[in-house]
């Protein structure tokens, strides 16, 4: 059963750090908010570091209960939304975000609490941050001048 958690573990793990990369390259080239793109930066640091030196969660076991091969939805096609500008793109990406950073808290909860309060610090940092470049994408969208819209 323990697999079975640090194979859920492993994928929200990467999904969250690969929402958070979108994210932050958004901020940093499309809008140049310095200071946003390093509190998204630090959060996916963050995450990292909430199992990097943990004993409990090692990142070592969480990578060798990865197995891509019983993904049973790694084929499968999803209808996607339609992406219309640089907005869309960077909500799918923290709604991403924030989903696994929840399964995190959830399944961390079973190996080790303190890593469980971790990740709740972090979605909580990420909604925070949410608001904040939102506010910032939707006035450059106001104003007719989003960056990279279609």
């Amino acid at each position: 059963m323990k697999d079975r958690v640090l194979r859920i573990i492993d994928a929200n793990l990467n999904r969250a750090r690969e929402g958070l990369r979108v994210c932050e390259d958004i901020v940093r080239f499309a809008i140049s908010d310095k200071d946003s793109a390093r509190c998204l930066k630090l959060i996916r640091h963050n995450t990292t570091d909430a199992l990097l030196h943990n004993p409990r969660l090692p990142l070592k076991k969480i990578l060798k209960a990865r197995d891509t091969k019983k993904d049973v939805l790694k084929t499968v096609d999803f209808k996607k939304r339609k992406r219309i500008d640089i907005i869309d793109i960077f909500m799918a990406n923290v709604e991403r975000v924030k989903e696994s950073l929840r399964v995190l808290e959830e399944c961390s909860k079973i190996i080790d609490e303190d890593t469980s309060f971790e990740f709740r610090r972090l979605r909580f940092k990420t909604y925070d941050a949410e608001k904040k470049i939102v506010t910032k994408l939707l006035a450059i969208s106001d104003n007719g001048q989003c960056p990279i819209k279609r």
